[in-house]
């Protein structure tokens, strides 16, 4: 019996923790979705079709579109997700190879996507505004 309330209470004594590592995760299957799907589409119709003449706009309506919300959507598909991709990739190789300090490589890998998504965020809202 004695032992059986040790138990209990060791149980009640540690709760487990809730971990970020879910949220990272999801950014980085979305970013690679966006790799895999969105920037060809992309380098198909900017890169390819454009330049051959076979779609055609001015830059007042690559202007008008990007800075619209859809813009807002291509911003985060193309720069945002890729950038948290990357940065979890990188984290992650960063373990592989060893690197010990996991809170400092947490926050440099994590922190840089997010000083890249606010840039991007506000280079797009500056273009609002203007």
């Amino acid at each position: 019996m004695n032992s059986l309330t040790t138990q209990n209470s060791d149980k009640t004594a540690t709760k487990p923790q809730r971990s970020i590592e879910p949220v990272w995760w999801a950014l980085f299957s979305a970013g690679g979705v966006c790799f895999a799907v969105f920037i060809p589409a992309a380098v198909l119709f900017l890169g390819l079709l454009q330049p051959l003449g076979l779609m055609e706009f001015s830059y007042a309506q690559a202007h008008n579109w990007f800075f619209s919300f859809w813009g807002l959507m291509f911003s985060g598909a193309f720069i945002i997700l890729p950038t948290f991709h990357a940065a979890h990739r990188i984290r992650h190789g960063l373990h592989d190879l060893k690197v010990q300090h996991h809170g400092l490589v947490k926050l440099i890998c994590y922190g840089l996507a997010a000083v890249i998504s606010l840039l991007t965020l506000g280079i797009w809202l500056a273009g609002i505004i203007s």
